[in-house]
């Protein structure tokens, strides 16, 4: 292709954008809203219509559009699937046991509401708390199962029931087999093998063996030789009769009707078959056999929900004799827990009936006075347990069955139960428990007495820190009456400063920290902090406390949003001194964080405030290392960030400069975080600039200068070079803005010595990616600003587009690249613009090239030299590209590009410009590879354009312009 005289096309933008305005047109919308929301109708039409009629339709109409993902889930989800599929099941439980279960569940609510602490939420708790080191045993009866049930024709059920109570008696007179030495871990991994065997027993129609297992699982409850362990024992063993009378339920159920889904959930016994009845009264009779105390109480009370079955009324009945065989066990702590599994099993069966939980409890207050017999402290002495933790052990069963009593009960019900409690002499675990396990809110009206009771009680036995520690709970929850909230917190604070044991200690004050808070000033605050400091600073006692520690800076945040306050306590960084680990010292600082971003509506310049959270701050930056994760990185640096935007000094410029220059002292190794304050200084500029709007002193400019000189000596501190290249562009345009010329071209020329260092390729989010589109998305930017960026006197003309232009020339770009040909593209609607009488935006107050050169011939003459060669360097590579057919594609889209921006900014009455817009269109078609409906919009608007005054060439050139055809 011949050489080519470029000319740009003379441009007026305001006619420009007066044409291009699209037409405003009333327009009558009526229902019609783009955002309301969509109704889908469907019809289906109805078979059967009579002869003559017309066929009609039912349309069901929704004014919500169906959702394509809640489609995806209907039904069963694949995990659910699998785990139902991969559990044990027994043959003879019915598919619609899981329905069943749903809808016992929904009844029960009906009673017990979700304001009732369900048993599975204290289970893991218990487990966790009662541990032991000591050895621990089973005995287990290992008897094989040696009578089979008859076939129903030789012989009779009574036979059969004969038959399974001789195979009882040979498991309580058979051989036994004891594990001994057993760990903690190893019983619980045995109790669960147990489990397992219970349902595998009974999924190969073993019933008896099944009911064996259970026995002998009982029979361990009654076992104290490891005392401190015994609550765990208990939740373990309980477990596996909450199997067991689950599997005979469900069993009897099944066998209710040919189809169980035609037994309700509120079916009554007339709606059970004989089969059914006898099956149950079967298993009631081998129960009843059984010939020790405890285990035949747990398994009835096991299958306690199968007297449903037999009458109405067996349920009512059966609890009070249940309740009453609990008074044959000589062991209270034992008794204790019978009787908390009679209340927990009574409260899932029937939770309405309440004189059976009330005579539990009553029951319970009567044999307080055998936890000092003569046997009890003989066996504690032999165990080497003191008293106090003896008493702890009483602790979840008792909580558990108040909790069943208190329920929903009414208040004098209540005050009854503490007059009973007054005359045992203030029994302090019944006290403890009734403070656990009752309402709060009747625990807080009445908390002036529970502190007169608390005082009554003898602390050898029950400390009686632990009691202020349940009382502190329940005030957390509710509020006793304003009055008396001074006295109560003065009367419980003398007790627990006196407490000796540090872990003792802050147990009880973390817990009324909260009401400290909640009622009191940042005075009454500040003294509790400075209690705690002086408690477990001796012997450094706050290094095994971290979590309650930080429990306490958690609820004070919960309470105290108003910063200022919250550091004008004196004591309060002393109290996060004492977090003195660096992982816990960082996430009490994040929780700061967080607080202090969330609440803090407005900026701050209160030095209290600023100091105190760059003291915050700083402990989180100091906390990064080589080994810190990126993720750990930006989480703390959006912190830090949120901080540094929320600092603002108004109209006090240098004080807000002198922050950003001690922040990036502080916070250097946090990248994120210098970027933000680049971003903040940037903005101060701003800020004078408009407030300082036709006063442009001296003084405002060198402030300008020295924002300008904090981000250039920032900016070379970062690693990530698109991060360092953007900052370059935006402090320039900051700088151009305030007219600071010298600075905004240093920034300017750095950012131009940095293009040869862009690496071809970076790592984002861990994978390596091509930087190219990075670069020439930077490139494109930077050449929007060059239109308004005057030259320097000392450099020649368009120095900095020359400067990017060489750098792109010299660049190393990837193998089978166009970026380089890209660039010259995008370079020419630039050029084209530069040579305009008037640029279409400017920069207040800043002369640009049109103003510095006034339309100078010599300086056009440059643009379109440098125009010519960089259109002659594109011809050139797309001379290559059309010697290979692979590369031909790449040939039609550069091509198309390059007539573009001749059609947009080029004189085409310039024949030699117009013949080679025409050649490129031919060439972009040429070898089939062109985008036919770009092509076709692209063509109508050039003959639009042939239609406006003055554009016969355009004219002339549009008959030259054909469309390929496809076939």
């Amino acid at each position: 292709m011949a050489a080519v005289q470029w000319h740009s096309r003379e441009r007026r933008y305001q006619a420009e954008l007066q044409s291009s305005r699209l037409e405003c047109v009333p327009v009558e919308f009526g229902d019609y809203h783009p955002l309301k929301s969509i109704t889908v109708t469907d019809s289906k039409s109805r078979r059967g219509t009579r002869k003559g009629s017309t066929s009609s339709s039912s349309s069901s109409s929704s004014s919500v559009a169906p959702d394509p993902l809640s489609s995806m889930l209907d039904g069963t989800d694949p995990l659910s699937m699998f785990a139902a599929a991969s559990s044990i099941e027994t043959p003879s439980l019915s598919h619609s046991s899981s329905a069943g279960d749903l809808g016992r569940k929904r009844r029960e609510e009906e009673v017990v509401g979700a304001d009732f602490e369900p048993w599975s939420a204290k289970r893991g708790e218990i487990l966790a708390r009662f541990t032991t080191t000591e050895k621990l045993s089973i005995n287990l009866f290992m008897g094989t199962d040696k009578g089979k049930a008859p076939s129903p024709g030789s012989s009779a059920v009574s036979e059969k029931v004969r038959t399974r109570l001789e195979e009882l008696d040979d498991q309580e007179e058979g051989s036994q087999r004891e594990l001994l030495n057993l760990s903690q871990q190893e019983y619980a991994n045995r109790i669960e093998e147990l489990n397992q065997s219970l349902k595998e027993a009974w999924a190969t129609d073993q019933k008896v063996k099944a009911l064996k297992i259970v026995i002998q699982c009982s029979k361990l409850l009654s076992d104290t030789s490891v005392i401190q362990f015994y609550p765990s024992k208990f939740v373990l063993i309980t477990d596996i009769l909450d199997t067991f009378g689950r599997l005979v339920y469900d069993r009897i159920s099944s066998m209710c009707s040919a189809d169980p889904q035609t037994l309700s959930d509120s079916f009554t016994a007339a709606d059970v078959n004989d089969t059914a009845k006898e099956t149950c009264l079967n298993w009631f009779f081998k129960i009843a056999s059984i010939r020790e105390l405890i285990p035949r109480l747990y398994v009835e009370a096991a299958i306690l929900k199968c007297n449903r079955f037999l009458n109405k009324t067996g349920i009512q009945e059966t609890l009070p004799r249940l309740t009453a065989m609990i008074r044959g066990i000589g062991d209270p702590l034992v008794a204790v827990y019978a009787r908390a599994y009679l209340c927990r099993v009574g409260m899932e069966v029937a939770p309405q009936l309440k004189d059976s939980l009330n005579r539990n409890f009553f029951d319970l207050l009567s044999t307080f006075r055998q936890i000092h017999g003569d046997s009890v402290q003989n066996q504690l002495v032999l165990q080497h347990v003191e008293i106090p933790e003896y008493l702890t052990l009483y602790s979840p069963a008792i909580h558990w069955i108040l909790q069943c009593v208190a329920y929903r009960a009414p208040d004098l019900l209540l005050t009854e139960m503490m007059e009973r409690c007054k005359k045992l002499g203030n029994n302090a675990l019944l006290l403890n428990s009734v403070m656990w396990a009752f309402r709060a809110e009747f625990v807080a009206a009445r908390a002036t007495d529970f502190i007169g009771m608390i005082k009554d009680c003898d602390e050898a036995g029950f400390p009686k820190h632990l009691l202020f520690g349940s009382l502190g709970r329940s005030l957390a929850c509710a509020d006793p009456p304003e009055a008396e909230r001074l006295s109560i917190l003065n009367e419980a604070w003398k007790v627990i400063t006196k407490i000796r044991s540090p872990q003792d200690y802050i147990h009880c004050a973390e817990i009324w920290v909260e009401f400290t808070c909640r009622h009191f000033t940042k005075r009454e605050v500040n003294t509790v902090l400075a209690d705690i400091i002086k408690h477990l600073t001796p012997d450094r006692a706050f290094e095994d406390a971290y979590p309650l520690l930080q429990s306490v800076i958690q609820k004070i945040l919960t309470y105290f949003h108003d910063f200022s306050v919250l550091f004008s306590m004196e004591r309060f960084l002393p109290f996060l001194d004492m977090f003195q680990k660096d992982s816990v010292r960082v996430v009490v600082c994040r929780t700061i964080m967080e607080v202090f971003i969330k609440h803090q509506l407005e900026p701050t310049r209160d030095p209290v405030i600023l100091n105190a959270l760059l003291h915050v701050c700083k402990a989180m930056h100091d906390s990064v290392n080589a080994l810190t994760l990126e993720d750990e990185k930006r989480s703390l640096s959006l912190l830090i960030s949120g901080f540094i935007r929320m600092v603002w000094f108004g109209r006090d410029f240098e004080q807000q400069l002198s922050f950003c220059v001690e922040a990036r002292a502080t916070f250097c190794n946090l990248e994120p975080v210098l970027v933000q304050l680049i971003h903040t200084v940037n903005q101060l500029a701003m800020e004078t600039r408009r407030m300082m709007r036709g006063n442009h002193s001296r003084k405002t400019a060198a402030f300008v200068r020295a924002c300008a000189a904090y981000s250039f000596i920032t900016i070379p501190s970062l690693s990530s070079i698109f991060c360092r290249l953007s900052l370059y562009l935006l402090s320039g345009q900051v700088a151009l803005a305030n007219q600071c010329l010298s600075q905004a071209d240093a920034f300017f020329k750095a950012a131009v010595s940095l293009l040869p260092e862009v690496p071809r390729s970076i790592s984002v989010e861990g994978k390596c990616r091509s930087s190219e589109s990075l670069l020439l998305d930077f490139i494109n930017n930077f050449f929007a600003m060059l239109l308004v960026v005057p030259d320097h006197p000392e450099h020649g003309v368009l120095y900095l587009v020359r400067g990017v232009l060489n750098m792109v020339q010299d660049y190393t770009w990837e193998d089978n690249s166009d970026a380089k040909v890209k660039v010259y593209i995008s370079a020419l609607p630039l050029l084209a613009a530069m040579s305009q009488e008037t640029y279409l935006y400017s920069i207040p107050k800043v002369d640009s090239n049109e103003t510095l050169y006034g339309g100078d011939p010599k300086f056009l003459t440059e643009i379109n030299k440098l125009c010519e060669t960089l259109i002659s360097q594109v011809l050139d590579y797309l001379k290559t590209l059309g010697r290979e057919e692979q590369t031909m594609r790449r040939q039609g889209s550069l091509s198309f590009s390059l007539f573009s921006s001749l059609l947009a900014h080029g004189d085409l009455r310039n024949n030699k410009l117009n013949q080679l817009a025409v050649n490129l269109w031919n060439l972009n078609h040429k070898h089939g590879c062109s985008d036919t409906r770009t092509s076709v919009r692209t063509l109508e608007y050039i003959k639009q354009q042939a239609q406006q005054p003055g554009m016969a060439h355009i004219a002339d050139m549009v008959e030259r312009l054909t469309l390929q055809s496809r076939t």
